[in-house]
């Protein structure tokens, strides 16, 4: 049986999988109920030994003739907050839902796609572990796969995630650190007080101040600022006391992390001589440290024969900040590859082509023997 025909007949348990995970809320750092589905999940298939570790993280392995470890890994949370079950609506040819992508049809496609690899009998050399892993968006700041790099660097051998459109493939890891910075002054009443310091004028300022940056450039790098969130004042005839904002910058390039670093510590001291200036790092994902580059071509070249293979689109290579930052960092080869189609991640409005669970289990699955047979 062909791959393609597996994938028809995993089609309604994808689509049932899909849809009962798409009714359990897993903001960032409240995977548990997505967890426990998982677990059950993949104990029903026969990985006795899974289990859910200090982090949150689902833990199946296939074991191999050595206890060096591919990872195969697809992440539980979604960038939403809710706690309640988001609406989940089929339309025609598409499903739509919050999340619904990113990451729930990977995560779909993995634990159907493991499950089909254990029933199928294959003997890999290497242990490959799979990892429905917690904290990969936002503030969760890559909790999950800190914790599994913790515990497992020494035996990892590379780490393929899913997580995204099959249109792209992503080699780069893109490092950030973010900040909540807060200012505190005076204060007072905005016309007996008139000329005191005002906390929002403090952090317009600083705010000005960063989207001045000159971006430094090393060859192709990439790198950004951004302030997402500001906070502050009491009423419209008050001299604000207190402001906050929430910001970051991002880079895939190391250097030019170290640059932004000074750029951003400059401006917060700047404005210390004229308030009370607060910096709390609040996120922080680092950049790549020179994995294996002969490794990381050929992961890179799979992934990219792979995807081609169920895309009806050229396959592009693009920079992302995901999973894989944290092997990365370690000098562990890691690519991150893409398994549904579909548009609108991290809005309500996010969908997927239905079809495309099909394709994200081939595609994983295609990695899989790829991998098997080394």
């Amino acid at each position: 049986m062909t791959i393609k025909e597996k994938a028809e007949n995993y089609y309604d348990l994808l689509i049932s999988v899909l849809k009962d995970l798409c009714h359990i809320p897993a903001p960032s750092g409240e995977e548990d109920e997505r967890a426990k589905y998982c677990l059950e999940f993949v104990k029903k298939h026969g990985f006795s030994d899974a289990y859910i570790d200090d982090a949150k993280n689902v833990i199946w392995s296939i074991k191999g003739e050595t206890d060096k470890r591919v990872f195969f890994t697809a992440h539980t949370d979604t960038v939403f907050p809710d706690r309640t079950p988001m609406p989940f609506i089929e339309d025609g040819e598409y499903f739509r839902c919050p999340g619904v992508g990113d990451d729930t049809a990977s995560l779909t496609a993995l634990l159907v796609a493991s499950a089909d690899a254990l029933k199928r009998g294959i003997k890999p050399k290497k242990t490959f572990t799979f990892v429905a892993n917690s904290c990969e968006e936002g503030l969760g700041n890559l909790k999950g796969t800190r914790e599994i790099f913790k515990n497992f660097a020494a035996v990892t051998d590379r780490m393929y995630a899913f997580d995204g459109r099959i249109d792209h493939v992503s080699r780069k890891c893109v490092g950030s650190r973010r900040f909540e910075v807060t200012v505190e002054t005076e204060g007072g009443h905005s016309f007996s007080s008139f000329g005191n310091t005002n906390a929002i004028a403090i952090m317009s300022e600083m705010v000005t101040e960063i989207y001045a940056i000159d971006v430094p450039k090393n060859g192709d790098s990439h790198t950004t600022y951004n302030v997402g969130i500001i906070n502050g004042g009491t009423s419209v005839n008050t001299i604000a006391q207190k402001a906050s904002m929430l910001c970051e910058y991002r880079s895939d390039n190391l250097d030019c992390m170290k640059i932004m670093q000074e750029k951003f510590d400059a401006i917060f001291s700047k404005k210390r001589k004229t308030a009370k200036v607060s910096v709390k790092v609040v996120g922080d994902r680092p950049c790549a440290a020179s994995p294996d580059e002969k490794i990381m071509d050929e992961m890179t070249d799979l992934a990219l024969k792979v995807q081609s293979a169920y895309c009806d689109v050229p396959v592009a290579l693009k920079s992302s900040s995901t999973d894989c930052n944290i092997p990365q960092s370690l000098g562990i080869p890691a690519v991150c590859c893409g398994a549904y189609e579909g548009q609108g991640e991290h809005t309500r409005e996010e969908f997927i082509k239905k079809e495309s669970l099909k394709k994200g289990f081939c595609i994983i699955t295609e990695v899989i023997n790829a991998e098997a047979e080394k």
